[in-house]
């Protein structure tokens, strides 16, 4: 389980004079296997709530129980060290999570498909190789919930739908937590939801509700 309890983060403004408020009192509950979608408008406040639940930032007040093993952000390289290769990256989050690198490396490079990069520095790939190396390390440790940020977007159609199959497909038992604007995604694999507003998370009784809502904002 994952248990957000009236979260707030806020974030400093006029060269800290002032707070801006992101999310206001947030609570919600995410059990095993289930699929959560969380609908909101661009700004408001999506991206630093999966900061949050992936333990990447704190929240200012408000506690967050972590029960099961979260993933970051799917598809998102931002931890990675530039300077460091594809390898030493992925043996660096192998140490971290105490996965087995041989095993993991092997499945990066057939995944990733990113050939010979794999022995360049990060620094030196394009946002979309960023990516696909972040997305193939995400799926080789086996994490009871992966979190979503908007729709992937890491490379082709045809890599898309591996990707699509790896994660929705073959770990489909796991929990998931999908922020998007994009309410074709939410129906199509959320059976929860809720809609981020004006820092207020408000849980729907269906998905098809917190869609009607959304959409009426």
């Amino acid at each position: 389980m994952i248990e957000l309890c009236e979260v707030t983060k806020t974030y400093p403004i006029y060269h800290g004079h002032a707070q801006r408020t992101i999310l206001d009192r947030i609570n919600l509950r995410v059990g095993k296997g289930q699929k959560w979608g969380i609908l909101g408008r661009n700004g408001a406040g999506k991206s630093t709530l999966i900061r949050l639940i992936s333990g990447a930032e704190r929240p200012n007040t408000g506690n967050i129980v972590r029960n099961m093993t979260v993933s970051w952000p799917l598809a998102f390289g931002g931890a990675f060290q530039g300077s460091l290769t594809g390898r030493d990256n992925t043996r660096l989050i192998c140490r971290a999570y105490g996965v087995d690198f041989d095993k993991t490396i092997t499945m990066v490079e057939n995944f990733a498909e990113l050939g010979s990069y794999l022995w360049e520095p990060v620094k030196s790939y394009s946002s979309g190789m960023s990516a696909r190396l972040a997305f193939a390390i995400s799926i080789s440790v086996e994490f009871d919930c992966f979190l979503i940020d908007e729709a992937l977007a890491v490379g082709d159609h045809r890599f898309l739908q591996k990707c699509n199959v790896e994660l929705f497909e073959n770990r489909g038992d796991r929990a998931m937590i999908i922020v998007s604007h994009q309410t074709n995604i939410i129906r199509t694999h959320c059976d929860h939801a809720a809609v981020l507003e004006n820092g207020h998370l408000t849980v729907h009784e269906s998905v098809d509700s917190a869609i009607a809502a959304y959409e009426a904002l």
